[in-house]
């Protein structure tokens, strides 16, 4: 797992300074998954490991006894069409994901959190299955970062 890579090896990105409550450590629990979406969780968790790495100084951790845990879940993930060629076929979906998200501190108090945030991304289909699928991975990554960035971002002292 990436997460795992990332915090055990000890590799840390300089950022702006610590989530909140000046937590210098975190564990990030990979999200629920309540959709049909296979891996979701792991990629969205993977996410905000990297953004928490990249942009502040709180370092991520392995085991979550004795700190604060960013928690959630995926609580959907939905796609619609954009445009068409033909009545029969599909040329671009938008994908959108919905998440809550909560920061708990080692008491179990909760410090900050958020409720249906939600985001999308378009992608082109395509008529081979294995490159829509790939689109589609891509369009789910882009969200899970673009989530990762603004809700770390809440998540910051300085914010």
């Amino acid at each position: 797992m990436i997460m795992g890579m990332i915090t055990a090896c000890g590799y840390h990105f300089e950022g702006g300074g610590y989530l909140k409550n000046n937590f210098k450590r975190v564990y990030v629990q990979i999200l629920t998954n309540r959709t049909s979406e296979t891996g979701a969780e792991t990629v969205f968790a993977n996410a905000l490991v990297r953004e928490i790495l990249q942009k502040t100084d709180t370092r991520v951790v392995d085991n979550a006894e004795n700190v604060p845990v960013l928690e959630g879940a995926i609580k959907s993930v939905t796609f619609e069409t954009l445009s068409r060629s033909s009545s029969e076929s599909v040329v671009e979906r938008r994908v959108s994901a919905m998440v809550d998200l909560k920061l708990v501190d080692a008491d179990g108090e909760t410090v900050w959190s958020v409720t249906d945030f939600s985001w999308h991304e378009e992608y082109n289909v395509s008529a081979d299955k294995i490159t829509d699928e790939a689109n589609k991975k891509q369009a789910l990554e882009k969200i899970a970062v673009r989530i990762a960035e603004k809700l770390v971002g809440r998540m910051q002292n300085n914010f």
